[in-house]
């Protein structure tokens, strides 16, 4: 197969994850990279052996020049996504975009909109239609062996301490700043849903809120900052805990420790809790994202579907539970239980998973899944390797603004 050329725009954890995938795989090798933070510029460049003369500070220069690689890989902030994935799709680059597409529906359309202009392959960052357990579990529903399925229960239980690294303390904690959860979080499973059923839903109703990380909830005895609080050995949310355990492990100080700090010492953590946005209390943040949320999903021939995204829970795989005419399947995230109404009997299927569900364990498979579809294609020319295109993803888009404003409306939303 021949090597893929790429060209890294934004590398941040999830661009760098993305790229490092391609380089240990041997298919892809990183020429070209955009960074605006200049520590995160020379350790890349250094890392993937870039060139100085193709490494820029901002993505508007790199594409000011004639294409220098067959692939982009853009993983910039969710807001920033659309000029670069417009520009470079302009220029004929094959495009691996991490998600959401935008947060905005009309940028969304323009990104996909430029993918088929320019007849280039784009494949959304939805890693979770790339694991061995879901390969497993779309072929025993293709299959028909649990007959046609009526309805769906999902669970996404995103963690106690993820929702607070990310969605209280994070960059994801507001939606001004960077989108509602639902997209910027939960618009994997939603497409995943989509992906299983096959088609979108023609109604959608949701309800969820903030419920717990406010100051209201802030227990007696707390202070802004965890270094200072006189209750934070028995917090749960306790940063100080959370980020120093993260020491000598080396996934965890990728991550979340590095979104934290590059300095990888007691001092270097303790000193980033003292200033930085992480060592906040979780009640005394800015937050203003769902900590809960409650998605039903309506289809044309009358199936059903319930997703429960909660903050409330250990992070660990999604819970699933497939309800068909002549058979039920419950999977969570390794194996999956199936009764065969028919016979009675039972199996339970090994998918073979091995990795966690975090971004540190590679999304149980999916983020090596997605790359090696994605440089399969592009060195190919062929894009059935890949399980989504521009069209599909933005559907399974539309399905959460559709959500989103089922939830602050109050009503159901039937889409076209």
């Amino acid at each position: 197969m021949a090597r893929v050329t790429l060209a890294l725009v934004g590398a941040g954890l999830r661009g760098r994850s993305y790229a490092r995938l391609a380089h240990a795989g041997g298919v892809g090798r990183v020429v070209a990279l955009a960074e605006p933070d200049p520590g995160r510029r020379a350790a890349a460049a250094e890392e993937f052996g870039v060139p100085s003369d193709r490494v820029y500070a901002d993505w508007s220069e790199l594409a000011a020049r004639e294409r220098l690689a067959d692939a982009a890989i853009v993983a910039t902030q969710d807001r920033q996504h659309t000029g670069p994935a417009v520009r470079l799709a302009d220029l004929g680059y094959h495009i691996l975009l991490e998600k959401p597409m935008a947060t905005e529906e009309a940028e969304a359309a323009a990104i996909a909109d430029a993918a088929e202009r320019n007849r280039i392959m784009l494949a959304v960052c939805h890693v979770l239609r790339y694991t061995p357990y879901t390969r497993v579990l779309k072929d025993v529903l293709d299959s028909g062996r649990i007959g046609r399925l009526v309805s769906v229960q999902h669970l996404e239980p995103v963690g106690w301490w993820h929702q607070a690294h990310s969605f209280v303390r994070g960059n994801w904690r507001r939606s001004d700043t960077s989108a509602p959860m639902l997209l910027t979080k939960s618009c994997h499973d939603i497409d995943w849903l989509m992906y299983l059923f096959g088609r979108s839903p023609q109604r959608v109703g949701s309800f969820g809120g903030l419920s717990h990380f406010r100051p209201e909830d802030a227990p007696p005895g707390a202070a802004d900052r965890c270094l200072d609080c006189g209750v934070e050995s028995t917090c749960p949310y306790s940063a100080k805990r959370l980020y120093l355990e993260c020491l000598g492990d080396p996934a965890r100080q990728f991550w979340p420790l590095s979104a934290v700090t590059d300095d990888h010492t007691e001092e270097g953590v303790l000193r980033a809790l003292r200033t930085g946005p992480y060592g906040r209390c979780v009640y005394a943040c800015d937050n203003d994202v769902v900590d809960h949320q409650v998605v039903t999903m309506e289809f044309g021939d009358g199936a059903t579907c319930s997703f429960t995204m909660s903050a409330f829970t250990p992070m660990e795989h999604r819970r699933t539970r497939l309800l068909g005419t002549h058979g039920f399947l419950d999977g969570d995230g390794t194996t999956i239980r199936l009764v065969d109404f028919r016979t009675g009997t039972e199996e339970v299927l090994d998918t073979s998973t091995t990795a966690g569900a975090s971004a540190a364990d590679g999304h149980g498979g999916g983020d090596q899944g997605l790359v090696e579809a994605f440089l399969n294609a592009v060195a190919t020319g062929d894009a059935a390797a890949l399980k989504s295109d521009a069209a599909t993803s933005l559907a399974s888009h539309r399905v959460v603004w559709a959500a989103e404003r089922a939830r602050l409306s109050g009503s159901v939303v039937s889409l076209p």
